[in-house]
């Protein structure tokens, strides 16, 4: 029976380094590769002053999700496999752990930054958060 595999992307050589090995590990399975656009960088990226600024920070967030799905199914032509590209809206770690929970995902594949010390209590660690929540087993790959 095929299990179904999350594996958050959002651009980084840690989540390119998880996607290759969730396609590795689990090539036969069905592989679901999600983006989560976070409303927090809208106030970083943002135009200032400019009308509709909120409107057109989305669509761009919305075409580079899409780029990235494009980059992820290109590496995942090489094991064969056909990805499912999934755009969510939310805070990362929050967003992830509710779609594994709500489409009956087996397994999330994940990058870690790598951060330790200082800056991983100020900055925090999406993958730290989703091994802490998470009701599915995580593999956190670096």
């Amino acid at each position: 029976m095929s299990k179904e595999i999350l594996v958050p992307i959002d651009g980084s050589e840690q989540s390119r380094t998880a996607l290759n090995f969730a396609l590795e590990e689990f090539a036969d399975d069905t592989i679901t590769v999600l983006n989560v656009i976070d409303p927090i960088d809208a106030g970083y990226n943002a135009p200032v002053g400019m009308p509709g600024g909120s409107e057109e920070w989305y669509e761009n967030a919305r075409e580079q999700s899409e780029s990235l799905f494009e980059g992820a199914q290109e590496t995942a032509d090489e094991y064969d496999v056909t990805l499912n590209p999934v755009t969510e809206m939310g805070r990362p770690a929050s967003v992830i752990v509710e779609y594994a929970d709500e489409e009956g995902i087996d397994q999330i594949v994940m990058g870690s930054h790598g951060r330790s010390g200082v800056s991983r209590i100020l900055l925090g660690s999406v993958a730290e958060t989703v091994v802490r929540r998470a009701t599915k087993p995580v593999t956190v790959v670096r």
